[in-house]
C-alpha cells in the first residue's frame, strides 16, 4: 500500500515538474520572440534632392536615371568664396558640385507655433525635421494631438549643425540671440520634434559621423522591443553650410573632385556630398497589424559596433564590418541565403569600397555561391550624394520601396564603365545591376540588408524583409462614405481639397473605405473644416470641387457645439432597426458582444443608439418633451446641437432603417465641420485600414533665413533692433494695450499679431516672455508677477490685464512712464 502511496506520489511530483518546465520552456520562447521582435516601418517623410518631397517622387528618381547633383546655390556664398579646381590648394576646397536642395529656407512656422523670431535663428534642418516628422506620422496614419501626449520615441542621427555659424561673428556679438543656443544641436533638433508635438517617449540626438542616422534606427528599434515607446521616429539630417568642413574634407582628399559617389567603379576617387533629411516611423509589427496601419516593410534585425583598435580611426575595419552584419542576421534570425540585395554603404572611395564587399563577402558569399542566385548590391550615394549623417536614412527608405515593389533600381549606368579592378567580382558571385531588374525569381523571400560605416569607427547593418500582411477581408463601404479635411487655415485647406480630389479621381472604388477612414481617423483636426459625403471617389471628388467652385471662405470654429440632444422616439422595433442597422455597418459602434448588444437594444433602444454616439465623441442628452419609444405610427429619430448662434437638427432615420448609416455620416459631417471633437475611428467600414498615399498637410511655407556675415562688421537681422515702437500718447487701458500689443509684436518680428490667439500660440516661450517684460520694464513699472499672467488666454486679455497694472502702479505714484 504504502509502495503504491508512493508510486503515485511520485508520478505527480513529476507530472508537476513537467509542467513548469513546460511553462518555462513556453516563457523563455516569448522572452526570446520579444528580444527579436520585428518591427514595422509605417511612414516616411523626406526632403531629398533636387526637390524630392514625398516617397512616390523618390521611387520614380530611384527607377530614373537621373542625378540629384548641381553647382553650389547663390544663398551658399561661403561655399563659393573657398572654391578653386586646383586640388590641394590650403585653405580652399576643389568641389562645386554636390547633391543640394532647392530650397532650405522656407518653412510653416505658424504651422507649429514658432515665432518669426525664432524661426530665422532655427537650423533649417530642425525646420524640415518638423515638417517630415508630421508627415512620417500622418502617412502612417498616427493622428497627433499634442494634448494626447503619445508615446513617441525621438531618435535623430546628425553630424553638424553649421547654421549657427552664421552669428558667429566676434567683431558684432549683438548677433548672439537668446535663440542661438536652441536654434541649433543634436539635442534641441530632437527635443523640438518631441516638444512641439507633444511625445512623452524617449529623446535622444546621436551623431556617430556617417553611420548616424542608421545608429538611430538600431536605438529606436531596441526602444520598440523594449517597451520604451509605442511608436518611433528614427530620422536623420544633414545641410551643406559651412565652408569650413568642405575645406577640411578637401584637405583629407576624401572628396571626388567631380562631386560624385563612383560606387564599386574603377573610376571611384572619393566621395560627393549631399544633403538631406529622412524620417521613419516605426512600430512592433504585432501593434501595427492590429491597428490596421500601412505596413511598408518589416526590420527583422539590426545591430551596432566599432571598429576598435584599427589602423586608423577613420579608416575602415574588415572584421569588425563582418561582425556587425553576422550580428544583424542573428538578431533578424535570417540565413545568409536568404539575403537578394544589400544596399551598401558605397561611398565610391578606393579604400572603403573592396575592404566593405570583402566584409560582405566573409559573412553572406558562401550561401551566394552555393544557392547559384548572384547578390545585387547598390548604393543611392551614386545618384543622390553621400547624405553623411543622413545618409542611412535615405538608404533605409530606398531599401522599403524597393522591397515594396519588388524591383531593384540600377546601381550603375550603363555609361559608367569599369567596375573596380580590386574587388574580385567573378569569384565573390556579387553584383551590380545595370539597368532596373525584378526582385530575383528563385528567391522564396524578399530580403535586403543595409550596411553603413562613420568615419568615427561605428558600423551599423540592418536586415529588412517585404510585408506579407495576413489574410484580411478587403474594406467595403456600406452606403456613402464621409470625409472630413481639416487646416488650420483656409487657404491650406483649399490646396488640401484640391491634392484629396485628385486623389480621389484616380482612386477605385475599393479604395474608398481606406482613404476616407484615413482622412476621417489619422489626421488631426484644425479649426478650418470641411466634410462631403458621397458614395463612390467620385462623387466624393465632385463634392470637393464644387465646395472649391463656390469659392467660400471657411470661418475659424471657435467654440464647439453645445446643447447636444437626441430624440428617440416612436415604436420601439422601429428605434431598435436603426440600431441594428448602425451597428452591421459600423462593427466598431457596439458596446461588447452582439448579444450583450441585443439584450440592450431590447430594455431600451434609445439608451443604445445614445451610447453608439458616446462612442463617436457625441455625448447628446434626451431630448426634453420626448418620450421612451412608444406604439406611435412612426419613429422620430433626430440630433440636435447649438453652434455658431443657431440650432441644427438633422434626421438619424428615414423611410428605411438601411438609411440610418447615411444620415448618422451626414450628421456627423456637420457637427465636424461646426467644431466637434468626435473620435471617428469607430465609423470605419469593416475592414478599413489607415493607407500611406493620401496627401499629407499642405504646409504653408515662408522664407526665414539669415544669410552669411559680409567680411566688415554689420548688425545681423539676429541683432535685437533699439526700441522702435512710440509710447502711448496715455495710460488709458485701451492705448497702452494697444502699445503691449505693438511692443510684443516687435519682440517676436512678427508682422502682424492676431489678439484673439494665446502668447504661446503666437509663437511666445520663455526666451519671449523675458525679452518683452525687459522692454516693457524699461519704461513703467509692472506691478503684478508673472505667475499673474495665464498664457494661454487671448492676448487682448493678458495684456490688458498688464495695462490696468502698469496703470494702476502709476496712478499710485510707483511707477511712471517714461
Amino acid at each position: 500500500m504504502s509502495e503504491a502511496m508512493d508510486t503515485e506520489g511520485v508520478r505527480a511530483l513529476m507530472e508537476d515538474q513537467l509542467r513548469l518546465s513546460g511553462r518555462l520552456r513556453a516563457r523563455i520562447a516569448e522572452l526570446e520572440d520579444e528580444r527579436h521582435a520585428p518591427i514595422a516601418v509605417v511612414g516616411m517623410g523626406l526632403r531629398l534632392p533636387p526637390a524630392i518631397d514625398t516617397p512616390e517622387a523618390y521611387w520614380e528618381f530611384l527607377c530614373g536615371t537621373d542625378s540629384a547633383l548641381s553647382g553650389i546655390p547663390a544663398d551658399r556664398p561661403g561655399l563659393r568664396a573657398v572654391y578653386d579646381p586646383s586640388v590641394g590648394r590650403p585653405g580652399r576646397s576643389y568641389v562645386d558640385r554636390a547633391g543640394f536642395l532647392d530650397t532650405i529656407a522656407d518653412f510653416d512656422a505658424d504651422f507649429f507655433g514658432v515665432s518669426r523670431r525664432e524661426a530665422r535663428l532655427l537650423d533649417p534642418q530642425q525646420r524640415m525635421l518638423l515638417e517630415t516628422s508630421w508627415e512620417a506620422l500622418e502617412r502612417a496614419g498616427i493622428a497627433v494631438r499634442r494634448s494626447n501626449r503619445l508615446a513617441v520615441g525621438i531618435y535623430l542621427g546628425m553630424m553638424t549643425s553649421e547654421y549657427s555659424e552664421r552669428n558667429e561673428d566676434r567683431s558684432d556679438m549683438s548677433r548672439i540671440d537668446p535663440y542661438y543656443i536652441t536654434g541649433g544641436g543634436l539635442s534641441f533638433g530632437a527635443g523640438r520634434i518631441s516638444h512641439l508635438m507633444g511625445f512623452s517617449g524617449p529623446v535622444l540626438g546621436v551623431e556617430t559621423a556617417c553611420s548616424s542616422s542608421m545608429t538611430t534606427l538600431h536605438l529606436a528599434v531596441q526602444g520598440l522591443r523594449n517597451g520604451e515607446c509605442r511608436y518611433a521616429l528614427a530620422a536623420g539630417a544633414n545641410l551643406l553650410l559651412s565652408a569650413s568642413l568642405m575645406v577640411s574634407l578637401c584637405q583629407t582628399r576624401a572628396l571626388a573632385p567631380d562631386g560624385r559617389s563612383k560606387s564599386f567603379l574603377a573610376t571611384a576617387d572619393g566621395y560627393g556630398r549631399g544633403e538631406g533629411v529622412g524620417v521613419v516611423a516605426l512600430m512592433r509589427l504585432d501593434d501595427a497589424e492590429r491597428e490596421g496601419r500601412p505596413v511598408l516593410a518589416v526590420i527583422r534585425g539590426t545591430a551596432v559596433n566599432h571598429d576598435g583598435a584599427a589602423s586608423g580611426l577613420t579608416a575602415p575595419n574588415g572584421p569588425a564590418q563582418q561582425d556587425v552584419v553576422r550580428a544583424a542576421l542573428a538578431d533578424a534570425r535570417i540565413d545568409p541565403a536568404a539575403v537578394g540585395f544589400v544596399e551598401a554603404h558605397g561611398t565610391g572611395t578606393v579604400l572603403g569600397d573592396p575592404i566593405e564587399i570583402g566584409a560582405l563577402d566573409g559573412v553572406l558569399g558562401e550561401a551566394v555561391r552555393r544557392r547559384g542566385s548572384p547578390l545585387n548590391i547598390g548604393s543611392v550615394k551614386s545618384r543622390l550624394g553621400h547624405l553623411e549623417g543622413a545618409s542611412g536614412i535615405a538608404s533605409v527608405m530606398k531599401t522599403v520601396l524597393m522591397l515594396q515593389h519588388g524591383v531593384i533600381p540600377a546601381a550603375a549606368h550603363p555609361d559608367d564603365g569599369e567596375l573596380n579592378p580590386h574587388i574580385p567580382w567573378e569569384r565573390i558571385g556579387f553584383t551590380v545591376p545595370r539597368q532596373n531588374m525584378p526582385w530575383p525569381a528563385g528567391l522564396s523571400r524578399r530580403v535586403a540588408g543595409i550596411n553603413s560605416f562613420g568615419m568615427s569607427g561605428t558600423n551599423v547593418h540592418a536586415v529588412l524583409e517585404a510585408h506579407q500582411p495576413p489574410a484580411v477581408r478587403p474594406s467595403a463601404s456600406q452606403g456613402p462614405e464621409l470625409l472630413t479635411l481639416s487646416a488650420k487655415d483656409h487657404e491650406a485647406l483649399d490646396r488640401l481639397a484640391d491634392r484629396v480630389g485628385s486623389l480621389l479621381r484616380r482612386s477605385e472604388d475599393t479604395h474608398l473605405a481606406d482613404i476616407c477612414h484615413t482622412l476621417r481617423a489619422g489626421r488631426a483636426p484644425f479649426a478650418h473644416r470641411l466634410a462631403v459625403v458621397g458614395a463612390t471617389p467620385r462623387d466624393l471628388a465632385e463634392a470637393l470641387a464644387d465646395w472649391r467652385a463656390q469659392g467660400a471662405v471657411t470661418a475659424a470654429v471657435q467654440e464647439p457645439p453645445c446643447r447636444i440632444t437626441l430624440r428617440a422616439e416612436g415604436p420601439a422595433r422601429q428605434v431598435e432597426a436603426v440600431v441594428a442597422a448602425l451597428a452591421e455597418a459600423h462593427p466598431g459602434l457596439r458596446d461588447g458582444p452582439a448579444s450583450a448588444a441585443a439584450d440592450t437594444v431590447a430594455e431600451d433602444p434609445a439608451a443604445s443608439l445614445r451610447g453608439m454616439l458616446a462612442r463617436l465623441g457625441v455625448h447628446a442628452s434626451p431630448a426634453e418633451g420626448a418620450g421612451q419609444a412608444t406604439s406611435g405610427p412612426d419613429a422620430r429619430i433626430d440630433l440636435s446641437w447649438e453652434a455658431h448662434g443657431r440650432r441644427t437638427t438633422l434626421p438619424l432615420a428615414g423611410a428605411r432603417p438601411q438609411e440610418a448609416p447615411g444620415l448618422l455620416r451626414a450628421a456627423l459631417g456637420e457637427l465636424f465641420t461646426a467644431g466637434a471633437s468626435l473620435r471617428l475611428a469607430t465609423l470605419s467600414a469593416p475592414g478599413a485600414r489607415f493607407v500611406s498615399d493620401v496627401p499629407t498637410y499642405p504646409f504653408r511655407r515662408r522664407t526665414y533665413w539669415i544669410d552669411e556675415p559680409a567680411g566688415e562688421p554689420s548688425r545681423g537681422p539676429g541683432a535685437e533692433a533699439p526700441a522702435g515702437v512710440a509710447l502711448p500718447e496715455s495710460l488709458e487701458p485701451e492705448a497702452l494695450t494697444r502699445y503691449l500689443l505693438d511692443l510684443l509684436q516687435d519682440v517676436l518680428q512678427a508682422e502682424v499679431l492676431d489678439p484673439e490667439l494665446s502668447f504661446l500660440d503666437v509663437g511666445g516661450d520663455s526666451f519671449i516672455s523675458t525679452l518683452f517684460i525687459t522692454r516693457v520694464e524699461e519704461r513703467f513699472e509692472v506691478g503684478m508677477t508673472a505667475d499673474e499672467l495665464s498664457l494661454d488666454m487671448p492676448l487682448h486679455d493678458l495684456l490688458g490685464k498688464l495695462a490696468e497694472s502698469i496703470a494702476a502702479t502709476a496712478a499710485a505714484g510707483q511707477g511712471v512712464g517714461a
